[in-house]
C-alpha cells in the first residue's frame, strides 16, 4: 500500500488587477511540512513559484524569485511560521535552485544574508560539486534533509544546469521550467529529449502525487496561453500536472523526426529557442 503526506493545493491562486496592498508573495501550505510560495504579478510578470520543503534536520527552498520583491521577508515569515508549531524551533535553511535563470535567482544575496542560511550556486559546477554528481546528467543522486529523502534529477535542455526534485515523501516531483503549464523553451533540444525520457524512466512505478513546475503561463481553455509580460491572469491553468503530461510531453518530442519544433498541446507548448550566445 502506497502511504504518501497528503496535503492541499488551492483551487486557484490570488491574482488581482488592482496592485494596492498585495503582498509580494502569497504563501501556500500544502501541508505541515511542505510550503508553496508564489511571487506576485504586481512585483514581476514571471510571477514564479518557490518551494520550502522541511526535514528534521533542515529546511530547503527552492528558488529565491524574480526581481522586484522581499523574498527573505518572506520566507522568514514562513519559516517562523511553522516554527510557532514545533517549539519555536526553526531549522537552519538550505537554499538551492531549479536551473540558473534570472527569475529564480534575483533573490540570492537577500537570502544568503538571512540568519542559517546557506546558499548554493546555481552554476551548473557548483551543483554537481554540492550534490556529487560525477556523471552529468544520466547520475541521479539523493538528498537526506534528515529522515526525508529528496531525488536529484538532472533535467538539462531549458539551461544547463536544470536540476528536477523528486520528494518522497510527498510523491511531489519538481520540475523548474522544464514541464509546466506554459511555454516549455527548450535551449538544447536533445538535451531536453533525454530529460524528459529521464524523469519518465525515473517515475516509473512511483507514486506521483503531482508535477509541479515554477510558472503558470496557460489559461484554463485548451491550447490558450496568456502572451509573455501578462502580470494578472484571472483564468489561469491549475499549477499542478501528473505524471500523464511527463509520457504526453514525451511522446510528443518523440514525433519530431528532426530537431524539436514548436508544438502546442493541450495544457503547455514545446517552443524551441535560440541558446544563448
Amino acid at each position: 500500500m502506497i502511504s504518501l503526506d497528503p496535503g492541499v493545493l488551492p483551487p486557484s491562486w490570488p491574482a488581482s488587477a488592482d496592485c494596492a496592498g498585495v503582498p509580494p508573495f502569497h504563501t501556500h501550505e500544502y501541508n505541515d511540512d511542505f510550503f508553496i510560495l508564489r511571487q506576485s504579478g504586481c512585483t514581476n510578470f514571471e510571477k514564479p513559484f518557490l518551494y520550502l520543503i522541511f526535514g528534521a534536520d533542515r529546511a530547503l527552498l527552492i528558488d529565491t524569485g524574480a526581481k522586484g520583491a522581499d523574498v527573505a521577508s518572506a520566507v522568514a515569515s514562513a519559516l517562523r511560521t511553522r516554527g510557532g508549531r514545533h517549539d519555536g524551533r526553526v531549522p537552519p535553511l538550505l537554499v538551492i535552485h531549479s536551473h540558473n535563470h534570472s527569475d529564480h535567482v534575483a533573490g540570492d544575496a537577500q537570502l544568503r544574508a538571512l540568519a542559517g542560511t546557506t546558499l548554493i550556486g546555481a552554476d551548473l559546477p557548483a551543483v554537481q560539486t554540492f550534490f556529487g554528481i560525477r556523471n552529468w546528467p544520466d547520475e541521479i543522486v539523493t538528498f537526506d534533509l534528515g529522515t526525508r529523502v529528496i531525488d536529484v534529477i538532472p533535467t538539462p535542455g531549458h539551461e544547463v544546469a536544470s536540476i528536477a526534485l523528486y520528494d518522497r515523501r510527498t510523491g511531489i516531483l519538481l520540475t523548474g521550467d522544464t514541464v509546466y503549464p506554459g511555454r516549455l523553451y527548450v535551449r538544447d533540444g536533445e538535451a531536453f529529449r533525454a530529460s524528459v525520457r529521464r524523469l519518465v524512466a525515473f517515475t516509473e512505478g512511483k507514486p506521483v502525487a503531482h508535477v509541479l513546475g515554477t510558472h503558470i503561463e496557460n489559461t484554463r481553455t485548451p491550447y490558450v496561453d496568456y502572451p509573455e509580460g501578462t502580470s494578472y491572469q484571472p483564468d489561469e491553468h491549475a499549477l499542478e500536472l501528473g505524471r500523464a503530461h511527463l509520457l504526453e510531453l514525451q511522446d510528443a518530442l518523440d514525433r519530431m523526426p528532426g530537431p524539436v519544433v514548436r508544438r502546442a498541446l493541450r495544457d503547455f507548448t514545446v517552443w524551441p529557442v535560440a541558446p544563448p550566445a
